[in-house]
């Protein structure tokens, strides 16, 4: 299939939107009430830093709601301003935030359920209201709901775009797409359906196994199930890996993408030489700035004596996961939870340790005093985060008390 060519038809059509509706006035009133918060900006103010008794909170000078995230929540609260009494649906979360999600249930904006691993679109009709969320969609989402007629809300983030980009001029020049991402999360599902051959890596170690592999052969069956669910249809590691282009799903560790590239560019020129690398390896810079900022932020942060950092965000968002593995790359007591209900009476607390299910843990904050570090994933709201610190405040006085 000829994605490009679809992508500029669909987005020549009449029923394809990807601004707003005229309806920013309102929609910000909403927003700023729903998802702002005067106490963040103070302690922006102060430094990122607020003191009350025996606590002291360190917040990350880079956090939270990304200008994307922000957009595309905007557009889709002005779709059902404009779109009134349509039925509205949305093919995935519209960001990794259940308070967000929420509000948008509450709109009466219905979720694609999935069964057994596929959406069910047989609940949409022609003339129905989707919109397709922050990650993106895949090309055969987008042709599905084109070819029934719906009216094709699209608030993909643009910097996600521009990875489906870097895919596609890895297409035209016959590359393979090497793609450092989670194979299951919505926005790599979307960037490989615009590939022709594509392999997913999710991390260095596995990008060393493939490199290896580049240069010494070995047991292509054991390649193939190694990444049963992680490569286009036909792929064979013999033949498709003579020629790769990196992308990235947007929300990974950037120092990690970074050095998956440069670990592919010393690949490519160690088994065809310096003189060929330009025939074997094409790179572009497909990492995002908001996420990029706040890893930075965070990589400043841990450089400060913590006694524990609390790390707010979706549990199923990949960005927010990546700041809790900053903090715990440096030992620092971590916590990551989706909202402030999570900090329990009794100094206890509801969290999701780093590739583990919820845990329930006591005495969570030390006596005397102390130094909290705080951050958000790039789609939690600063309201979210200033009920996060409101709660821990609370919990201190209690615990004392």
């Amino acid at each position: 299939m000829d994605t490009k060519a679809f992508k500029r038809s669909l987005q020549q059509s009449e029923n394809y939107h990807r601004k707003g509706f005229g309806h920013e006035a309102e929609v910000t009133q909403v927003m700023q009430t729903a998802y702002q918060s005067s106490l963040i900006q103070d302690i922006r103010d102060n430094n990122y830093r607020l003191e009350r008794g025996d606590v002291t909170i360190r917040l990350a000078e880079a956090f939270g709601f990304c200008w994307g995230v922000e957009r595309a929540v905007a557009i889709a609260y002005e779709t059902r301003q404009h779109f009134p009494t349509e039925r509205i649906w949305i093919t995935n979360e519209i960001i990794h935030n259940p308070s967000v999600n929420q509000h948008l249930r509450d709109m009466a904006v219905g979720f694609i359920s999935v069964n057994s691993g596929e959406k069910d679109f047989s609940v949409v009709d022609t003339g129905d209201v989707v919109i397709l969320p922050a990650f993106g969609a895949s090309v055969q989402e987008m042709q599905l709901l084109n070819d029934k007629g719906c009216k094709i809300v699209d608030t993909t983030c643009p910097w996600v775009s521009k990875v489906w980009n870097t895919v596609e001029k890895h297409k035209k020049k016959d590359y393979t797409s090497i793609i450092h991402g989670q194979y299951k999360h919505e926005e790599t599902v979307a960037t490989s359906s615009f590939a022709d051959k594509y392999l997913i890596v999710l991390n260095l170690e596995q990008a060393e196994y493939v490199s290896d592999y580049i240069i010494n052969g070995g047991d292509r069956h054991e390649f193939l199930a190694k990444f049963s669910k992680a490569y286009s249809a036909g792929f064979d590691p013999d033949v498709d890996l003579a020629r790769v282009g990196i992308a990235n799903q947007t929300t990974m560790l950037k120092t990690e993408t970074e050095q998956i590239g440069k670990l592919f560019e010393k690949t490519m020129m160690r088994k065809f030489g310096p003189d060929k690398l330009n025939d074997h390896f094409l790179s572009f810079n497909t990492i995002c700035d908001a996420t990029q900022e706040r890893q930075d932020a965070m990589l400043s942060l841990v450089e400060e004596k913590l006694d524990l950092m609390v790390v707010i965000g979706g549990f199923n968002s990949s960005n927010t996961t990546h700041l809790q593995e900053i903090a715990v790359d440096r030992a620092i007591p971590s916590y990551h939870i989706d909202s402030a209900e999570r900090i329990l009476p009794g100094n206890r607390i509801e969290h999701k340790p780093l590739g583990a299910d919820l845990a329930i843990s006591d005495c969570w904050l030390p006596e005397g005093k102390i130094v909290v570090g705080v951050t958000s994933g790039a789609s939690t709201p600063d309201k979210v985060v200033e009920d996060a610190i409101e709660r821990i405040f609370h919990s201190s006085i209690v615990a004392v008390g």
